[in-house]
């Protein structure tokens, strides 16, 4: 079985692109992946927050 590229690790992690079928389903593992994603989205939605508050509502 040929090794994933890193941008296909990523694209996987964050279901851009379809799971391997042949790879077994983990239940500890989904949950891990959903909480990684909901501590992404966190930390995007801080940094979006961050820019509006830094350059567009400066006084």
């Amino acid at each position: 079985m040929k090794q994933p590229g890193f941008l296909d690790q990523i694209k996987n992690y964050l279901f851009l692109k379809k799971r391997d079928s042949d790879a077994p389903i983990n239940t500890n593992l989904k949950l891990m992946h959903g909480m990684n994603r909901i501590s992404i989205v966190m930390f995007l939605v801080a940094l979006v927050l961050l820019f509006f508050k830094l350059f567009v509502f400066k006084r």
